[in-house]
């Protein structure tokens, strides 16, 4: 297994030394940092209390980044909301490769309207490619786009979608969200591998069961297969825990959010010959 690491949002109501030193404490060797974190983004993005605790916490480096996604979309129908969308994600790639990050994850949009994608949202998404492709070239950050829920609005929710973004963009690499793909059938995850597992910078594990996204992964014979099939596809790169926190019975202390992820870790290690 490669690198563990779980998103910061996980920690969503603590500051950032008390997450970096939680994910240290639960035994994981990263952390996917989204920009949108309560105590970053709420105190105006303050770059060097995040430079602090990245440097504070070796073993967790390098971190990852994930860029804003809250109330944005770069293929609004609203051209002020793309702008402001793509140029956010810009900025998140200026952010990683300030603070040594190897890999951003970005979302690829959506139509405004509950209907298909047309053809204005894809020129739309083209021109966000094209300015993360030169944020990318001018950084040297690795650009992961994810895959999403398969929505009807939703650009990029099948394998078959992905692999042909890819082909056409061979700078572009690719974070797997598992829960969105396994909110479809556990065997898309395999889809998803099978067709874009050599552009793979990424994983974002979780489960999903019925309408609920974002569950722990401990215990459940899917996650074992999907990791299963990463080790067999020859992927080594970072394993990010996406656990929604909300999904829990009640609000989980840190000390219970620690013991999660060690039961999270455990279960993992266990995962693999």
């Amino acid at each position: 297994m490669g690198r563990l690491a779980v998103s910061s949002m996980f920690f969503h109501e603590y500051p950032l030394d008390e997450i970096f030193a939680s994910v240290e404490e639960a035994g994981l060797t990263g952390v996917e940092f989204w920009v949108e974190t309560p105590s970053f983004w709420l105190r105006g993005l303050p770059f060097a209390d995040l430079e602090a605790a990245v440097r504070a916490y070796p073993a967790l480096a390098p971190i990852t980044v994930h860029a804003p996604v809250l109330d944005l979309n770069p293929c609004s129908i609203n051209p002020r909301v793309a702008a402001a969308s793509q140029q956010y994600a810009v900025e998140a790639v200026d952010l990683a490769c300030a603070v040594g990050a190897e890999v951003v994850t970005v979302h690829p949009g959506r139509r405004t309207a509950k209907r298909r994608p047309s053809a204005y949202d894809y020129e739309h998404f083209r021109i966000y490619l094209a300015r993360l492709r030169d944020a990318a070239e001018r950084t040297g950050i690795r650009v992961a786009i994810e895959n999403m829920e398969q929505t009807i609005n939703s650009l990029l929710s099948t394998p078959e979608e992905m692999q042909e973004v890819l082909d056409v963009n061979p700078w572009l690499s690719f974070t797997l969200d598992v829960s969105h793909a396994m909110a479809v059938s556990p065997a898309v995850v395999g889809q998803y591998i099978d067709l874009c597992g050599d552009r793979l910078a990424n994983v974002h594990l979780s489960i999903a069961d019925g309408r609920k996204m974002h569950l722990p992964v401990a215990g459940n014979r899917y996650a074992r297969d999907v990791v299963g099939a990463l080790a067999a596809a020859g992927y080594d790169g970072c394993l990010t825990l996406e656990i929604e926190d909300r999904n829990f019975f009640h609000p989980l202390s840190v000390e219970e959010k620690i013991t999660v992820l060690r039961q999270e870790k455990e279960f993992l290690e266990c995962c693999l010959p």
